[in-house]
Protein backbone atom coordinates (compact mmCIF):
# COMPACT_ATOMS: atom_id res chain seq x y z
CA UNK A 1 0.00 0.00 0.00
CA UNK A 2 0.91 3.34 -0.46
CA UNK A 3 2.99 5.04 2.45
CA UNK A 4 0.63 8.19 2.40
CA UNK A 5 -2.00 5.38 3.93
CA UNK A 6 -2.54 5.99 7.86
CA UNK A 7 -4.09 3.64 10.30
CA UNK A 8 -6.95 5.32 11.88
CA UNK A 9 -6.19 7.37 14.43
CA UNK A 10 -8.04 10.10 16.74
CA UNK A 11 -7.54 12.89 14.27
CA UNK A 12 -9.28 12.10 11.02
CA UNK A 13 -6.86 11.97 7.47
CA UNK A 14 -9.01 12.56 4.15
CA UNK A 15 -8.06 10.83 1.36
CA UNK A 16 -8.77 12.08 -2.13
CA UNK A 17 -10.93 9.22 -4.68
CA UNK A 18 -7.71 9.29 -6.77
CA UNK A 19 -5.33 8.87 -3.81
CA UNK A 20 -7.63 5.87 -2.40
CA UNK A 21 -7.65 4.24 -6.19
CA UNK A 22 -3.87 4.79 -7.02
CA UNK A 23 -2.88 2.69 -4.07
CA UNK A 24 -5.51 -0.03 -4.98
CA UNK A 25 -4.50 -0.17 -8.15
CA UNK A 26 -0.80 -0.18 -7.28
CA UNK A 27 -1.21 -2.83 -5.15
CA UNK A 28 -3.71 -5.26 -7.17
CA UNK A 29 -1.24 -7.54 -9.25
CA UNK A 30 -2.70 -9.25 -12.69
CA UNK A 31 -3.28 -13.35 -11.66
CA UNK A 32 -0.82 -15.40 -12.73
CA UNK A 33 -1.25 -16.96 -16.19
CA UNK A 34 -2.96 -20.10 -17.19
CA UNK A 35 -3.48 -22.95 -19.56
CA UNK A 36 -7.40 -23.38 -20.27
CA UNK A 37 -9.98 -24.94 -22.30
CA UNK A 38 -11.84 -23.03 -25.07
CA UNK A 39 -14.96 -22.93 -22.64
CA UNK A 40 -13.05 -22.47 -19.39
CA UNK A 41 -11.54 -19.52 -21.21
CA UNK A 42 -14.34 -17.12 -22.06
CA UNK A 43 -14.35 -13.89 -20.07
CA UNK A 44 -10.88 -14.25 -19.77
CA UNK A 45 -7.93 -12.30 -21.06
CA UNK A 46 -5.55 -13.94 -23.66
CA UNK A 47 -2.08 -13.52 -22.86
CA UNK A 48 -0.77 -14.66 -26.00
CA UNK A 49 -0.52 -13.81 -30.07
CA UNK A 50 -2.73 -16.36 -31.92
CA UNK A 51 -2.05 -17.40 -35.47
CA UNK A 52 -3.80 -18.96 -37.71
CA UNK A 53 -2.51 -22.44 -38.38
CA UNK A 54 -3.98 -23.59 -41.40
CA UNK A 55 -6.33 -21.57 -43.51
CA UNK A 56 -9.94 -20.61 -43.10
CA UNK A 57 -11.44 -21.69 -44.86
CA UNK A 58 -9.02 -24.62 -45.62
CA UNK A 59 -10.22 -25.59 -49.13
CA UNK A 60 -12.01 -23.93 -51.79
CA UNK A 61 -16.19 -24.81 -50.79
CA UNK A 62 -19.88 -24.11 -52.24
CA UNK A 63 -21.84 -21.59 -50.36
CA UNK A 64 -25.03 -22.59 -51.97
CA UNK A 65 -26.77 -26.18 -52.65
CA UNK A 66 -26.28 -26.61 -56.18
CA UNK A 67 -24.28 -27.75 -59.15
CA UNK A 68 -20.50 -27.20 -59.60
CA UNK A 69 -20.34 -26.52 -63.63
CA UNK A 70 -17.69 -25.40 -65.41
CA UNK A 71 -18.09 -21.56 -66.93
CA UNK A 72 -18.09 -22.00 -70.42
CA UNK A 73 -20.73 -24.78 -70.63
CA UNK A 74 -23.39 -22.21 -68.87
CA UNK A 75 -22.31 -19.02 -70.39
CA UNK A 76 -25.33 -17.57 -72.38
CA UNK A 77 -27.61 -19.70 -70.58
CA UNK A 78 -31.20 -18.64 -70.70
CA UNK A 79 -34.64 -19.57 -69.63
CA UNK A 80 -35.50 -20.61 -73.48
CA UNK A 81 -32.04 -21.70 -74.29
CA UNK A 82 -30.91 -23.84 -71.51
CA UNK A 83 -27.47 -25.58 -70.83
CA UNK A 84 -27.96 -29.35 -70.94
CA UNK A 85 -25.59 -30.83 -68.86
CA UNK A 86 -24.62 -33.71 -67.66
CA UNK A 87 -24.68 -35.02 -63.86
CA UNK A 88 -21.93 -37.19 -63.08
CA UNK A 89 -22.55 -37.12 -58.92
CA UNK A 90 -22.45 -35.47 -55.81
CA UNK A 91 -20.28 -34.10 -53.23
CA UNK A 92 -21.95 -33.28 -50.05
CA UNK A 93 -20.08 -31.64 -46.63
CA UNK A 94 -17.11 -33.54 -45.31
CA UNK A 95 -16.93 -35.87 -48.24
CA UNK A 96 -13.33 -36.67 -49.33
CA UNK A 97 -13.69 -37.98 -52.95
CA UNK A 98 -14.57 -35.53 -55.20
CA UNK A 99 -16.24 -36.64 -59.08
CA UNK A 100 -13.90 -34.33 -61.43
CA UNK A 101 -16.86 -32.18 -63.56
CA UNK A 102 -15.37 -31.97 -67.66
CA UNK A 103 -16.21 -30.28 -70.39
CA UNK A 104 -19.97 -30.41 -70.30
CA UNK A 105 -20.94 -31.60 -66.55
CA UNK A 106 -21.72 -30.98 -63.69
CA UNK A 107 -21.52 -32.63 -60.09
CA UNK A 108 -24.24 -31.79 -57.69
CA UNK A 109 -23.27 -30.09 -54.81
CA UNK A 110 -24.21 -29.08 -51.10
CA UNK A 111 -23.58 -26.09 -48.75
CA UNK A 112 -20.13 -26.39 -47.75
CA UNK A 113 -18.60 -29.05 -49.54
CA UNK A 114 -15.61 -29.24 -51.50
CA UNK A 115 -15.39 -27.19 -55.02
CA UNK A 116 -14.53 -30.44 -57.32
CA UNK A 117 -12.01 -30.63 -59.30
CA UNK A 118 -12.52 -29.12 -62.68
CA UNK A 119 -15.70 -26.91 -61.70
CA UNK A 120 -15.09 -23.34 -61.86
CA UNK A 121 -18.02 -21.96 -60.15
CA UNK A 122 -21.47 -23.17 -58.71
CA UNK A 123 -25.11 -22.20 -59.81
CA UNK A 124 -28.05 -22.79 -57.41
CA UNK A 125 -30.34 -25.48 -57.73
CA UNK A 126 -33.12 -22.68 -57.90
CA UNK A 127 -31.58 -21.69 -61.36
CA UNK A 128 -31.69 -25.09 -62.86
CA UNK A 129 -35.19 -27.20 -63.68
CA UNK A 130 -34.46 -29.37 -60.74
CA UNK A 131 -38.53 -30.25 -59.37
CA UNK A 132 -40.29 -27.25 -60.31
CA UNK A 133 -42.52 -26.18 -57.28
CA UNK A 134 -40.06 -28.21 -55.22
CA UNK A 135 -37.96 -26.78 -52.53
CA UNK A 136 -34.39 -26.85 -53.13
CA UNK A 137 -33.42 -30.11 -51.12
CA UNK A 138 -36.19 -32.08 -52.81
CA UNK A 139 -35.24 -30.47 -56.43
CA UNK A 140 -31.84 -32.07 -55.86
CA UNK A 141 -32.89 -35.57 -54.21
CA UNK A 142 -35.28 -35.76 -57.49
CA UNK A 143 -32.30 -36.10 -59.72
CA UNK A 144 -30.42 -38.91 -57.46
CA UNK A 145 -31.70 -42.14 -59.69
CA UNK A 146 -28.80 -43.88 -60.52
CA UNK A 147 -26.72 -45.93 -58.02
CA UNK A 148 -23.39 -45.51 -59.95
CA UNK A 149 -23.31 -41.81 -59.27
CA UNK A 150 -24.68 -40.61 -62.11
CA UNK A 151 -28.20 -38.83 -62.59
CA UNK A 152 -29.22 -37.92 -65.82
CA UNK A 153 -28.86 -34.64 -66.87
CA UNK A 154 -29.27 -30.72 -65.20
CA UNK A 155 -31.11 -28.06 -67.46
CA UNK A 156 -29.04 -24.54 -66.11
CA UNK A 157 -31.05 -21.24 -67.42
CA UNK A 158 -28.76 -18.28 -66.20
CA UNK A 159 -24.88 -18.47 -66.81
CA UNK A 160 -22.29 -18.22 -63.91
CA UNK A 161 -19.23 -16.08 -63.76
CA UNK A 162 -16.02 -17.59 -62.52
CA UNK A 163 -15.42 -18.58 -58.41
CA UNK A 164 -19.65 -17.43 -58.25
CA UNK A 165 -21.13 -18.80 -55.45
CA UNK A 166 -17.89 -20.26 -54.15
CA UNK A 167 -15.88 -19.48 -50.54
CA UNK A 168 -12.31 -19.26 -51.60
CA UNK A 169 -9.43 -20.83 -49.31
CA UNK A 170 -8.48 -18.67 -46.87
CA UNK A 171 -11.11 -15.93 -47.60
CA UNK A 172 -11.39 -15.37 -43.79
CA UNK A 173 -7.97 -15.81 -42.63
CA UNK A 174 -4.84 -17.34 -43.98
CA UNK A 175 -2.16 -19.57 -42.39
CA UNK A 176 0.35 -17.33 -40.81
CA UNK A 177 -2.44 -14.59 -39.89
CA UNK A 178 -2.72 -12.99 -36.63
CA UNK A 179 -6.12 -14.09 -35.77
CA UNK A 180 -6.18 -12.81 -32.39
CA UNK A 181 -4.17 -9.92 -30.55
CA UNK A 182 -2.55 -10.80 -26.94
CA UNK A 183 -5.17 -8.79 -24.24
CA UNK A 184 -8.08 -9.80 -26.15
CA UNK A 185 -11.29 -10.65 -23.99
CA UNK A 186 -12.58 -14.29 -24.81
CA UNK A 187 -16.34 -13.84 -25.52
CA UNK A 188 -18.90 -16.08 -27.60
CA UNK A 189 -17.33 -15.34 -31.46
CA UNK A 190 -13.42 -15.37 -30.35
CA UNK A 191 -14.05 -18.69 -28.86
CA UNK A 192 -15.33 -19.88 -31.97
CA UNK A 193 -12.55 -18.72 -34.21
CA UNK A 194 -10.33 -20.49 -31.74
CA UNK A 195 -12.06 -23.17 -32.41
CA UNK A 196 -12.23 -22.92 -35.84
CA UNK A 197 -8.64 -22.77 -36.60
CA UNK A 198 -8.19 -25.73 -34.36
CA UNK A 199 -7.09 -24.63 -30.74
CA UNK A 200 -8.39 -26.58 -28.24
CA UNK A 201 -6.68 -24.31 -25.27
CA UNK A 202 -5.61 -21.08 -25.15
CA UNK A 203 -3.04 -19.23 -22.27
CA UNK A 204 -4.90 -16.47 -20.51
CA UNK A 205 -5.28 -14.63 -17.15
CA UNK A 206 -8.41 -16.09 -15.05
CA UNK A 207 -10.85 -14.40 -14.18
CA UNK A 208 -10.52 -13.71 -10.79
CA UNK A 209 -12.36 -15.31 -7.62
CA UNK A 210 -13.90 -12.05 -5.83
CA UNK A 211 -15.95 -13.24 -2.68
CA UNK A 212 -18.47 -10.80 -1.73
CA UNK A 213 -19.46 -10.54 2.13
CA UNK A 214 -22.00 -8.25 3.47
CA UNK A 215 -22.21 -7.91 7.38
CA UNK A 216 -24.46 -6.58 9.74
CA UNK A 217 -26.99 -8.21 12.21
CA UNK A 218 -30.49 -6.40 11.00
CA UNK A 219 -29.70 -8.35 7.68
CA UNK A 220 -32.06 -11.03 6.46
CA UNK A 221 -32.11 -13.60 3.59
CA UNK A 222 -34.80 -12.59 1.08
CA UNK A 223 -37.56 -14.85 0.84
CA UNK A 224 -37.63 -14.40 5.09
CA UNK A 225 -40.02 -13.05 7.39
CA UNK A 226 -39.02 -9.41 8.50
CA UNK A 227 -38.82 -8.88 12.37
CA UNK A 228 -38.59 -5.62 13.45
CA UNK A 229 -35.71 -3.71 13.02
CA UNK A 230 -34.53 -5.84 10.45
CA UNK A 231 -34.51 -5.04 6.59
CA UNK A 232 -33.49 -7.38 3.64
CA UNK A 233 -29.35 -8.32 2.38
CA UNK A 234 -29.67 -6.21 -0.64
CA UNK A 235 -25.68 -5.33 -1.10
CA UNK A 236 -24.26 -8.77 -1.35
CA UNK A 237 -26.57 -9.55 -4.41
CA UNK A 238 -26.26 -6.67 -5.58
CA UNK A 239 -21.84 -6.65 -5.28
CA UNK A 240 -21.80 -10.34 -6.61
CA UNK A 241 -23.87 -9.31 -9.78
CA UNK A 242 -21.79 -6.11 -10.33
CA UNK A 243 -18.11 -8.39 -9.76
CA UNK A 244 -19.79 -10.98 -12.46
CA UNK A 245 -21.17 -8.22 -14.84
CA UNK A 246 -17.46 -6.70 -13.88
CA UNK A 247 -15.93 -10.54 -15.31
CA UNK A 248 -14.90 -12.23 -12.60
CA UNK A 249 -16.61 -14.99 -10.60
CA UNK A 250 -18.17 -14.24 -7.25
CA UNK A 251 -19.39 -16.10 -4.71
CA UNK A 252 -21.68 -14.38 -2.41
CA UNK A 253 -21.52 -15.45 1.25
CA UNK A 254 -24.69 -14.55 3.84
CA UNK A 255 -24.81 -11.90 5.85
CA UNK A 256 -22.55 -11.99 9.05
CA UNK A 257 -23.56 -10.82 12.02
CA UNK A 258 -22.32 -8.18 14.09
CA UNK A 259 -19.83 -9.92 16.10
CA UNK A 260 -16.35 -10.22 15.35
CA UNK A 261 -15.29 -13.58 16.21
CA UNK A 262 -17.51 -15.08 14.10
CA UNK A 263 -16.67 -12.29 11.25
CA UNK A 264 -12.81 -13.50 11.36
CA UNK A 265 -13.94 -16.94 11.40
CA UNK A 266 -15.88 -16.37 7.99
CA UNK A 267 -13.26 -14.42 6.55
CA UNK A 268 -10.74 -16.68 7.26
CA UNK A 269 -12.76 -19.96 5.71
CA UNK A 270 -13.51 -17.45 2.18
CA UNK A 271 -9.62 -16.42 1.92
CA UNK A 272 -8.89 -20.20 -0.08
CA UNK A 273 -11.50 -19.39 -2.85
CA UNK A 274 -10.64 -15.76 -3.19
CA UNK A 275 -7.93 -13.80 -5.58
CA UNK A 276 -10.01 -10.80 -3.86
CA UNK A 277 -12.56 -9.69 -0.93
CA UNK A 278 -15.47 -7.41 -0.54
CA UNK A 279 -17.35 -6.98 2.43
CA UNK A 280 -19.71 -4.20 3.00
CA UNK A 281 -21.03 -2.58 6.41
CA UNK A 282 -19.10 -1.91 9.43
CA UNK A 283 -16.51 0.67 8.54
CA UNK A 284 -17.51 3.72 9.66
CA UNK A 285 -17.13 4.98 13.80
CA UNK A 286 -20.02 3.39 14.88
CA UNK A 287 -20.07 1.48 18.32
CA UNK A 288 -21.22 -1.90 16.69
CA UNK A 289 -18.84 -1.44 13.48
CA UNK A 290 -16.92 -4.87 14.02
CA UNK A 291 -15.27 -5.07 10.34
CA UNK A 292 -12.08 -3.11 11.70
CA UNK A 293 -11.69 -4.82 14.88
CA UNK A 294 -12.49 -8.34 13.00
CA UNK A 295 -10.11 -7.90 10.32
CA UNK A 296 -7.20 -6.09 12.80
CA UNK A 297 -6.40 -9.70 13.54
CA UNK A 298 -7.07 -11.68 10.28
CA UNK A 299 -3.49 -12.74 8.91
CA UNK A 300 0.04 -11.29 9.39
CA UNK A 301 -0.78 -7.86 9.65
CA UNK A 302 2.47 -7.33 10.79
CA UNK A 303 4.45 -8.60 7.67
CA UNK A 304 5.31 -6.12 5.20
CA UNK A 305 2.20 -4.76 2.87
CA UNK A 306 -0.52 -7.04 5.55
CA UNK A 307 -3.20 -5.59 7.03
CA UNK A 308 -6.19 -3.51 6.83
CA UNK A 309 -6.36 0.56 6.40
CA UNK A 310 -9.57 2.81 7.59
CA UNK A 311 -9.73 5.32 5.47
CA UNK A 312 -11.86 8.83 5.37
CA UNK A 313 -12.58 9.79 1.70
CA UNK A 314 -13.61 13.53 0.66
CA UNK A 315 -16.33 12.03 -1.07
CA UNK A 316 -20.36 11.47 -1.13
CA UNK A 317 -21.52 9.18 -0.87
CA UNK A 318 -18.90 6.10 0.43
CA UNK A 319 -17.01 8.54 2.46
CA UNK A 320 -15.89 5.38 5.28
CA UNK A 321 -13.69 3.10 3.22
CA UNK A 322 -11.04 0.13 3.69
CA UNK A 323 -8.52 -1.47 2.00
CA UNK A 324 -5.35 -3.66 2.52
CA UNK A 325 -4.74 -7.36 2.22
CA UNK A 326 -5.01 -9.93 4.37
CA UNK A 327 -4.10 -13.60 5.04
CA UNK A 328 -0.59 -16.02 3.98
CA UNK A 329 -1.21 -14.79 0.63
CA UNK A 330 -1.50 -11.22 1.36
CA UNK A 331 -5.45 -11.42 -1.05
CA UNK A 332 -6.16 -7.71 -1.26
CA UNK A 333 -9.81 -6.81 0.76
CA UNK A 334 -11.89 -3.79 -0.12
CA UNK A 335 -14.13 -2.93 2.91
CA UNK A 336 -17.01 -0.91 1.54
CA UNK A 337 -19.84 1.07 3.29
CA UNK A 338 -23.16 -0.56 4.46
CA UNK A 339 -25.59 1.87 3.20
CA UNK A 340 -26.52 0.65 -0.52
CA UNK A 341 -26.16 3.53 -2.60
CA UNK A 342 -22.65 3.78 -0.79
CA UNK A 343 -21.99 0.49 -1.36
CA UNK A 344 -22.46 0.00 -5.20
CA UNK A 345 -21.23 3.69 -6.03
CA UNK A 346 -17.68 2.07 -4.03
CA UNK A 347 -17.81 -0.72 -6.04
CA UNK A 348 -17.90 0.96 -9.16
CA UNK A 349 -15.42 3.32 -8.22
CA UNK A 350 -12.97 1.13 -6.75
CA UNK A 351 -13.72 -2.76 -6.66
CA UNK A 352 -14.35 -2.70 -10.94
CA UNK A 353 -11.32 -1.33 -11.77
CA UNK A 354 -9.46 -3.75 -8.86
CA UNK A 355 -11.12 -6.74 -10.67
CA UNK A 356 -9.91 -5.21 -13.91
CA UNK A 357 -6.73 -5.19 -13.37
CA UNK A 358 -6.83 -8.79 -11.74
CA UNK A 359 -7.63 -9.73 -15.36
CA UNK A 360 -4.51 -7.65 -16.47
CA UNK A 361 -6.85 -5.37 -18.91
CA UNK A 362 -5.42 -2.43 -19.47
CA UNK A 363 -8.31 0.02 -19.42
CA UNK A 364 -9.91 -0.92 -15.89
CA UNK A 365 -11.82 2.07 -15.65
CA UNK A 366 -16.03 2.85 -16.80
CA UNK A 367 -16.29 5.24 -19.40
CA UNK A 368 -16.86 8.90 -18.93
CA UNK A 369 -18.05 11.96 -21.45
CA UNK A 370 -19.39 15.29 -20.94
CA UNK A 371 -22.76 16.09 -21.01
CA UNK A 372 -25.60 18.48 -20.88
CA UNK A 373 -27.40 18.53 -16.81
CA UNK A 374 -30.73 18.42 -16.94
CA UNK A 375 -32.70 19.00 -14.16
CA UNK A 376 -35.92 21.26 -12.40
CA UNK A 377 -33.13 22.93 -9.90
CA UNK A 378 -29.97 23.09 -9.44
CA UNK A 379 -27.60 20.33 -7.85
CA UNK A 380 -25.94 20.86 -4.80
CA UNK A 381 -22.97 19.36 -3.21
CA UNK A 382 -21.26 19.74 0.07
CA UNK A 383 -17.68 21.66 -0.59
CA UNK A 384 -14.68 19.47 -0.36
CA UNK A 385 -16.30 16.15 -1.43
CA UNK A 386 -16.69 14.61 -4.94
CA UNK A 387 -20.42 13.86 -5.07
CA UNK A 388 -21.49 11.20 -7.01
CA UNK A 389 -25.30 11.43 -8.00
CA UNK A 390 -27.46 8.86 -9.94
CA UNK A 391 -28.88 10.14 -13.44
CA UNK A 392 -29.80 8.64 -16.25
CA UNK A 393 -27.74 9.17 -19.81
CA UNK A 394 -29.11 10.30 -23.42
CA UNK A 395 -28.56 11.81 -26.15
CA UNK A 396 -25.57 14.20 -24.69
CA UNK A 397 -28.21 15.09 -21.66
CA UNK A 398 -27.80 13.65 -17.63
CA UNK A 399 -31.00 13.86 -15.62
CA UNK A 400 -30.43 13.00 -12.07
CA UNK A 401 -32.81 9.89 -10.70
CA UNK A 402 -33.43 10.62 -6.97
CA UNK A 403 -32.19 12.59 -4.41
CA UNK A 404 -28.95 12.27 -2.67
CA UNK A 405 -29.47 9.52 -0.08
CA UNK A 406 -27.12 6.91 0.37
CA UNK A 407 -30.34 4.48 1.08
CA UNK A 408 -31.85 5.35 -2.16
CA UNK A 409 -31.99 1.82 -3.29
CA UNK A 410 -35.22 2.43 -6.04
CA UNK A 411 -33.71 4.92 -7.75
CA UNK A 412 -29.93 3.57 -7.94
CA UNK A 413 -32.19 0.39 -10.25
CA UNK A 414 -33.09 3.16 -12.81
CA UNK A 415 -29.66 4.78 -13.21
CA UNK A 416 -27.39 4.07 -15.87
CA UNK A 417 -24.75 6.93 -14.95
CA UNK A 418 -23.32 9.09 -12.28
CA UNK A 419 -23.03 12.59 -12.09
CA UNK A 420 -19.64 14.12 -10.70
CA UNK A 421 -19.92 17.20 -9.01
CA UNK A 422 -16.05 17.95 -8.14
CA UNK A 423 -15.17 18.80 -4.60
CA UNK A 424 -15.00 22.59 -5.65
CA UNK A 425 -18.25 22.63 -6.71
CA UNK A 426 -21.43 23.36 -4.24
CA UNK A 427 -23.84 23.55 -6.79
CA UNK A 428 -24.20 22.91 -10.47
CA UNK A 429 -27.37 24.98 -12.21
CA UNK A 430 -29.51 23.06 -14.81
CA UNK A 431 -28.18 23.11 -18.59
CA UNK A 432 -23.98 23.29 -17.35
CA UNK A 433 -21.84 20.70 -18.59
CA UNK A 434 -20.87 17.65 -16.13
CA UNK A 435 -18.88 15.04 -16.09
CA UNK A 436 -20.85 11.65 -16.36
CA UNK A 437 -19.65 8.20 -15.57
CA UNK A 438 -21.67 5.64 -17.92
CA UNK A 439 -22.61 2.39 -16.13
CA UNK A 440 -23.35 -0.49 -18.38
Amino acid sequence: MSSAATRTTGQEHLWSVDDHLEDILTTVRPLEPIELQLLDAQGCVLLEDVTVPVSLPPFDNSSMDGYAVRVADVAGASEEFPAVLTVVGDVAAGQADQPYVGPGQAARIMTGAPLPPGAEAVVPVEWTDGGLGEGPVSRMRAHSTSPEGSSGQVHVHRPAEARAHVRAKGSDVKAGDRALEAGTVLGPPQIGLLAAIGRGTVRVRPRPRVVVLSTGSELVQPDEELGTGQIYDSNSFALCAAARDAGAIAYRVGAVADDAETLRSTVEDQLVRADLMVTTGGVSVGAYDVVKEALASVGDEDEEGGGIDFRTLAMQPGKPQGFGSIGPDHTPLLALPGNPVSSYVSFELFVRPAIRALMGLPDVHRPTIRAKLSADKALTSPKGRRQFLRGTYADGTVTPVGGAGSHLVAALAHADALIVVPEQDTSVEPGAEVEVVVLG
